[in-house]
């Protein structure tokens, strides 16, 4: 167990080279036809700590009244909970990344056949920092703010269906699309005595490409093939925000929380195009005819607002959580169109922690200091094709320490390796076409360190 001053320095030599090596090998080989529909699959707004309980987060603060129990996290999902960080704290600057390993498994409902994919995805990325001045700490008064980027939904699938057109043939269509949303965030949140708000804001930029290919399936009169594909660039400003509110009982701290996603009007630049097309020797495409092209075309993506509310209890060993997420989707339209496979729906989160140690706990029991997480999540889906069909999950994971537990005693920095195991399912056999079942496992480093502070000992 080495301390948390080798484990700092560690970082702040090679982190940022570990960072840019993970986003070159991340991978993305998942095909998941839901992702053709509305802005594609939406990728989980909450840290690793909170994933590991059922995606319970939204109350979720920086608590500094217990120094030998660090619970420090950034909250990605409440700008409010920035309101905690303070330069008097024994942390008060928090680094946390994450990773994601998915396998999916798709399974035909109709028929025997299934396809596994897996991919390997940077989660979150994000710093924040304490940037109230000492008048303001006197007065009772905290204010933090962070940096970060993170990805909001993807898009990758790849699609072949064989069907009937009424009167005229059999046909072959190949779909397939990519892309997906990011966001760079600047956030901040202030708190006065046990009220917190906050507000998160950046740029959302991302694409949505896809296309399809089209062939006759006959075999005495000859057919073109043609191919319609629809490039997309998107891009624009967000605004979220968030409150929470702490009441101290008698036994422990009870925090609720509130934050809302306001609705983004992004703006899209489309590149259309429609042509007949043959394979040369090859075997790649080769246009024959240009039927239609549109280049930089004009438009706008509006993206629904999520409202979520949160409430958590928590004491020296346990920790409770439940979550509420609305979505309004009907407020969705891609230039101006309604999309009909889209609905609004909702998610509800439920988690539990504990830790066994306390301030008498001894140094040697390691497996005491160690935070045990689970938790569970469900709703209805926002895809809306054919019969109704819930996404839900159960998950485990646990917090271990990297930081010599005679620091934390005394209140000093630490690393933590968070995980979570995510397995859950999207839609059942009642569900039409085909049901995704699928495996998260995340892990990422959460760090409570004194960076802006002169020492005199160390």
């Amino acid at each position: 167990m080495h301390s948390a001053k080798s484990t700092t320095l560690w970082f702040k030599r090679y982190g940022w080279v570990l960072l840019i090596c993970l986003f070159f090998s991340a991978t993305a080989q998942d095909n998941s036809p839901y992702s053709r529909y509305g802005i594609g699959d939406i990728v989980p707004n909450r840290n690793i700590i909170s994933r590991s309980m059922g995606g319970v987060g939204v109350a979720f603060g920086v608590d500094t009244s217990l120094p030998y129990i660090p619970v420090g996290m950034l909250n990605i999902s409440n700008p409010a909970s920035l309101g905690s960080l303070s330069s008097n704290s024994y942390i008060n600057t928090l680094f946390d990344v994450g990773v994601e390993v998915d396998r999916h498994t798709l399974k035909s409902n109709t028929t025997p056949g299934k396809y596994t994919s897996n991919n390997i995805n940077i989660s979150y990325v994000q710093l924040g920092f304490p940037i109230a001045s000492k008048k303001m700490e006197l007065r009772g008064m905290q204010w933090g703010l962070s940096f970060g980027l993170r990805p909001l939904t993807r898009i990758n699938y790849k699609v072949e269906e064989n069907k009937r057109l009424t009167n005229i043939d059999s046909v072959n269509l190949l779909y397939e699309g990519n892309g997906g949303i990011s966001q760079a965030n600047v956030s901040t949140g202030i708190r006065i005595k046990n009220f917190s708000f906050g507000l998160s804001t950046g740029y959302s930029f991302g694409s949505k490409d896809y296309s399809t290919r089209q062939r006759f399936i006959n075999d005495t009169i000859a057919y073109y093939r043609s191919h319609s594909s629809r490039n997309t660039r998107i891009g624009g400003v967000f605004l979220n925000l968030g409150a929470q509110y702490q009441i101290k009982t008698k036994n422990g701290l009870l925090q609720l929380g509130a934050s809302a996603a306001l609705q983004q009007n992004l703006t899209g630049t489309a590149d259309e195009l429609d042509e007949t097309y043959t394979y040369n020797s090859y075997d790649e495409p080769v246009s024959i005819d240009t039927v239609n092209y549109k280049s930089n075309n004009k438009g706008t993506v509006k993206l629904p607002a999520t409202y979520s509310f949160g409430a958590l209890y928590r004491n020296t060993h346990w920790l409770f959580g439940a979550d509420f997420d609305y979505t309004a989707w009907d407020s969705y339209s891609f230039y101006g169109t309604k999309d009909p496979s889209v609905k609004n729906n909702w998610t509800v989160h439920v988690g539990a922690q504990y830790y066994a140690a306390d301030k008498f706990t001894p140094i040697n029991k390691y497996w005491r200091f160690v935070k045990y997480r689970t938790g569970a999540y469900y709703g209805p889906d926002y895809i809306n094709i054919g019969k109704e069909r819930n996404i839900y999950g159960f998950t485990v994971g646990a917090g271990f320490p990297l930081t010599s537990f005679q620091r934390l005693r005394l209140g000093g920095e630490y690393v933590t390796l968070n995980t979570s195991l995510e397995v859950g399912a999207r839609g059942d056999k009642n569900s039409a076409s085909f049901r995704e079942n699928f495996a998260r496992f995340s892990f990422g480093i959460s760090m409570g360190q004194r960076w802006f502070q002169k020492r005199k000992y160390d």
